[in-house]
């Protein structure tokens, strides 16, 4: 390819922005950068330490924990300190308070600095909340991924079924209305469309016609470059 190339995909919790990530760069040969799982991680760090309340040290957890992704086989493994938590941060706990940590400015700062370095590495999909409007605005294409609350609601609980999580329907569908919220309302880099990003609603599809959807306008880019 002439040019190093970045896809960026932002949407809500559940909206299917992982596995439609994942699967376009495994086609594609690219570097899958999973953001959330790094605002996840902190916060699971700052929950064991019994400091998630504590604003300024969490802000000083982010600014001194050593932090690394590694995408094999399908997974994105997450290392802090070199101790892999990759199934601790997809907790229930977790997804309750990830939101929280996650609108703290100067912990974005951190993150967004280590996924700009991981960025300008190239050929890279990036999903998030901000990848799109901050992080990479520059993309060379940018999509936001969308789907129903009930839809994504039914999403999220088949994965904690999935890893015998037990949760009601009810529940995850109330703290994923309480993660828009405050997604879509913080002050610094808040979740919304980007002005030149593709919209798609995939309540109605399945995840392989949503790949074949995604991969063909990728191609489009491509093609261009």
């Amino acid at each position: 390819m002439p040019k190093k190339i970045i896809i960026a995909i932002d949407g809500p919790a559940g909206s299917g922005k992982s596995t439609a990530a994942k699967n376009i760069a495994q086609k594609l040969g690219f570097t899958y950068l999973d953001t959330g799982a790094m605002y996840r991680a902190i916060t699971f760090i700052a929950l064991r330490n019994g400091i998630s309340d504590n604003i300024p040290a969490v802000i000083s957890l982010a600014q001194s924990i050593d932090l690394k992704l590694k995408f094999e086989n399908g997974i994105t493994h997450v290392f802090l300190n070199n101790e892999e938590v990759t199934e601790q941060i997809r907790t229930a706990e977790v997804n309750a308070k990830v939101s929280e940590i996650s609108k703290i400015p100067e912990v974005r700062e951190e993150l967004v600095k280590i996924q700009k370095r991981l960025g300008a590495e190239g050929h890279v999909v990036a999903e998030g909340r901000d990848v799109t409007t901050v992080v990479f605005p520059y993309a060379d294409l940018k999509i936001y991924l969308t789907a129903s609350i009930d839809t994504r609601a039914r999403r999220r609980l088949k994965e904690f079924e999935e890893k015998n999580i037990r949760i009601s329907f009810e529940d995850v569908k109330a703290n994923l209305e309480t993660r828009d919220k405050i997604d879509s309302s913080r002050e610094v880099s808040p979740l919304k469309k980007a002005d030149d990003a593709i919209e798609y609603d995939n309540s109605d599809v399945t995840p392989e016609q949503d790949f074949e959807y995604l991969l063909k306008k990728i191609k489009q880019v491509l093609s261009q470059k």
